[in-house]
C-alpha cells in the first residue's frame, strides 16, 4: 500500500515533534544533572577544540597505589605555605620536663617549630568620644567652650562607619539575611535588632548615593556599554496576603570600569530608556528586544550582540547533528582564539579593529552559509533549528564587532557582575519592599565595583562612610569612586 501525501506529511510532522521532544528532554537532563543554566560559557564547552591552534597537552603524573589515578595538575598547598601571611599573635614555648628539673645541666642546640590556626570571632566594642568642656578663668561671662561633635553617618546614633560597612557587606557580599545577623550579634557581645540594621542599610545607601550617581554618569559619558538585567522578587504590600511581585535589577558596565545596578519594577522597554537616556555609543547585550529597539530609536547608538549566547544554543543542540555543530563551534571558537591571542599581545582598539577586518570576514561568511544550510534541513521545532534562527536573526548585531575594536565578543563581564545578586536572592529570597530595591542596587554597585578593581570593600566603605559626613563639598566625587579610590 502506497502512503498518501497526507500520511507522509503527518509522518514528517510526527518525526519533527519527536526530535523536538528528544532535544527538550536532553536539555532538561543537562539542567538537572549537568552544569545547569548559566549566563557564561558552559564549562563543558572547554572539552571542545576551539580553533586551528593545536592544543598542547600537559603531561600528568601517575602514581600507583592499588589502582592508577591521574594526579591533579594543581596540588593543594601545604599549610605552611597557605598560612604564611597570617600574623603570629601568640607564641607558646614548651620546655621539656627534664630541663625544668635541672636547667643548668642542659644547653639549647635548636628548636622545633609548629603552629596551629585559631580565630577570634567578631566582637562589638565601644569607642568612647570625650569632649572636654572649658570655661574662661577670668571672663566668666563667656559661655563654656567644647569641641564640636564629629560628623558621622548616623547622627545621634551609636553605629560607626566600620559597623555600617560590616552589616552592609554581611548582607550583600556574604549573602546573610538580617534575621541571621540579628542572631549572630548576640555572640558578638550585644543583640542588634534587625529593624535597626535595616535602618542602617538605608542610611548607608543614602550616603553612597552621590558616588553611585557619579559612577552612572561616568559610564554614560563613555562610548561603550554592556547591559543586562535579572529578576528579583520583592515583597509588595499591595499584593494580596502580603505576596511577592517581580522586580528587575538592570546592570550597566564597561570592561575595566565600575558596575552600576539600577532597580526597576518592570522589564518594559521604557525602563532601559530611563536608565541610559542620552547615551551615545556602542551598546552590547543579549537578544532581549528592548536593547535592539533602543538602538533603532537612537541613531547615535550601535547595538552589538553576544557570541556566548549564540554559541551556547549550538552547544546545547549538538546531539541532533554532532558533525555539523562541531564545525560551527570550531568556527566560533576560532574567533575566541584570535581574541585571546590579541589580548596576550595587548593590542589597542585600533589594532584589534584592523585584525578583525582582516581575519574575520572569510570565517563569518562560511559560518553563515553553514547555518543557513543546517536550518533548511532541520525541523523548525528542533533545538538546532532554533540555534540557527538565533544566529541568523541577530547576524548583523553579531558581526558588528568587526567594525569596533573596543568591544568584547560576549557580554560575560557584566553577566558575571550579576552573580552576587543571584546568589544573594537564594538566601534572603526577596527584597522587603519595592522602595528598598534601589538601596540594594546602590550597595551592590559599590561592592561589585570594588571586587572588580580588587579593592577591599570593607576598607573602602569604612573609609568613605567616615569621609563623606565631614565633606562640605560633594560636587566632585571622582576620587571616591571604587575605580579611583586609594586607601589612605
Amino acid at each position: 500500500m502506497v502512503p498518501t501525501p497526507d500520511i507522509l506529511a503527518q509522518l514528517q510532522e510526527l518525526r519533527a515533534e519527536l526530535a523536538a521532544v528528544k532535544a527538550e528532554n536532553a536539555w532538561l537532563k543537562r539542567q538537572l544533572f549537568g552544569p545547569g543554566k548559566s549566563e557564561k560559557l558552559d564549562r563543558l564547552q572547554a572539552s571542545l577544540p576551539l580553533g586551528e591552534v593545536p592544543v598542547v597537552s600537559v603531561p600528568t603524573k601517575v602514581e600507583t597505589i592499588s589502582y592508577e589515578r591521574v594526579v591533579a595538575k594543581e596540588k593543594r598547598p601545604l599549610p605552611s605555605e597557605a598560612f604564611k601571611d597570617v600574623p603570629v599573635k601568640e607564641t607558646i614555648v614548651i620546655e621539656p620536663e627534664e630541663v625544668k628539673a635541672d636547667r643548668a645541666a642542659y644547653e639549647q642546640i635548636g628548636e622545633e617549630r609548629t603552629f596551629e590556626i585559631d580565630v577570634t570571632a567578631p566582637q562589638i566594642y565601644k569607642r568612647e568620644i570625650v569632649r572636654p568642656k572649658y570655661r574662661h578663668k577670668t571672663n566668666r561671662a563667656q559661655p563654656p567652650v567644647v569641641a564640636p561633635a564629629p560628623a558621622r553617618a548616623v547622627q545621634g546614633g551609636y553605629a560607626s562607619a566600620g559597623l555600617l560597612a560590616w552589616i552592609a557587606l554581611s548582607k550583600y557580599v556574604d549573602h546573610q539575611p538580617l534575621y541571621r545577623l540579628e542572631k549572630q550579634s548576640a555572640r558578638w557581645g550585644a543583640v542588634i535588632p534587625r529593624q535597626t540594621m535595616a535602618d542602617w542599610i538605608e542610611i548607608t545607601a543614602e550616603w553612597l548615593k552621590p558616588i553611585y550617581r557619579c559612577m552612572h554618569r561616568r559610564l554614560l559619558e563613555g562610548a561603550y556599554l554592556q547591559v543586562d538585567e535579572t529578576p528579583i522578587r520583592c515583597n509588595d504590600p499591595d499584593e494580596k496576603r502580603g505576596g511577592t511581585t517581580e522586580g528587575w535589577m538592570w546592570v550597566v558596565s564597561r570592561p575595566g570600569a565600575d558596575v552600576v545596578f539600577d532597580w526597576r519594577l518592570s522589564r518594559r522597554h521604557g525602563e532601559l530608556t530611563g536608565l541610559i537616556e542620552g547615551y551615545q555609543g556602542i551598546l552590547q547585550s543579549d537578544g532581549y528586544g528592548a536593547y535592539e529597539a533602543f538602538a533603532k530609536a537612537h541613531p547615535g547608538v550601535t547595538w552589538v550582540a553576544c557570541w556566548a549566547h549564540a554559541r551556547r544554543k549550538f552547544f546545547e543542540a549538538q546531539g541532533e547533528w554532532p558533525k555539523a555543530v562541531r564545525v560551527v563551534l570550531l568556527i566560533i571558537g576560532w574567533l575566541y582564539e584570535c581574541e585571546a591571542c590579541w589580548d596576550d599581545n595587548k593590542l589597542n582598539a585600533a589594532q584589534r579593529q584592523r585584525h578583525r577586518r582582516k581575519h574575520y570576514p572569510r570565517r563569518l561568511y562560511w559560518l553563515k552559509k553553514l547555518a543557513t544550510g543546517i536550518r533548511e534541513r532541520m525541523p523548525p521545532k528542533s533545538g538546532l533549528a532554533k540555534a540557527c534562527d538565533y544566529l541568523l536573526r541577530y547576524w548583523d548585531a553579531l558581526t558588528a564587532h568587526v567594525d569596533h575594536g573596543e568591544t568584547r565578543l560576549d557580554n560575560n563581564l557584566v553577566e558575571n557582575a550579576i552573580r552576587p545578586s543571584a546568589i544573594g536572592k537564594k538566601n534572603w529570597l526577596f527584597i522587603g519592599h519595592p522602595d528598598a530595591g534601589q538601596r540594594s542596587a546602590i550597595i551592590y554597585s559599590i561592592v561589585v565595583s570594588c571586587q572588580r578593581h580588587r579593592k577591599d570593600p570593607l576598607a573602602y566603605m569604612r573609609d568613605v562612610l567616615t569621609r563623606l559626613p565631614r565633606m562640605t563639598n560633594q560636587d566632585d566625587l571622582d576620587a571616591l569612586t571604587p575605580s579611583n579610590w586609594t586607601p589612605a
